[in-house]
């Protein structure tokens, strides 16, 4: 007997990965791809059009921070759940995204089996958040590296990490100092390893303590 059939919006600003995603669950025999999006708001106008079971969602999309997404998405079609997918390990970003009520949050690394599973069990309005990410991820209470502390940073990194403090997304950040989203990422991963951070919120601080930053303006 056949399942019903799970209706998925997948949304990435990657085509290639957008596109193989899409086909892949296209394989699965319950699931149905009805449409694919490569921004913030064509994502949810998408989910506005279909009213898709489960959403796939990049956790970094052009024109659009997540939690907005995330909001307009629940306005638009309270129905719809929402997977994220990202390549970061960010527990403090998880559990600001779980708290607007995301099915799961997933590491693009997952196999094909992970995945479908965290997408049926979502359209089965299991409340369950699925969490799926590298056994390398740090635990959200490390603390800074010995002896790499943010008089490492380079001029750049300091450049982009400031933009950061002030809620600016890679795509903005990129605009901003003509580099590439890539080169933005780069810095950030770098950014992360001298300052022993796990998320972007944690680095400022970590920066603002060491004086590196001047404290946000409120």
């Amino acid at each position: 007997m056949n399942r019903p059939s799970v209706r998925l919006v997948i949304a990435d600003d990657h085509t290639l990965l957008r596109q193989a995603l899409a086909d892949l669950l296209g394989m699965e025999g319950d699931f149905t791809v009805v449409a694919t999006a490569g921004d913030g708001p064509s994502t949810v106008e998408a989910v506005r059009t279909h009213q898709p079971t489960v959403l796939l969602l990049d956790v970094e999309m052009p024109r659009s921070e997540p939690g907005d997404i995330i909001r307009k998405v629940a306005a638009a079609a309270p129905d719809t759940r929402v997977i994220i997918l990202t390549m970061h390990a960010d527990t403090e970003l998880m559990q600001h995204l779980s708290r607007l009520g995301i099915s799961g949050y997933l590491h693009k690394g997952v196999d094909r089996q992970a995945l479908a599973g965290a997408i049926r069990a979502a359209a089965a309005d299991d409340q369950t958040v699925h969490v799926a990410l590298p056994r390398e991820a740090p635990p959200a209470s490390v603390s800074a590296v010995p002896d790499a502390g943010p008089a490492r940073l380079t001029g750049r990194e300091v450049q982009v990490l400031r933009l950061v403090s002030r809620a600016m997304s890679n795509r903005q950040i990129a605009r901003e100092l003509a580099l590439s989203e890539g080169t933005v990422k780069r810095h950030l991963r770098n950014v992360f390893s001298k300052l022993g951070a796990v998320s972007r919120i944690d680095a400022v601080n970590k920066a603002v303590d060491a004086s590196v930053l001047s404290p946000p303006n409120r």
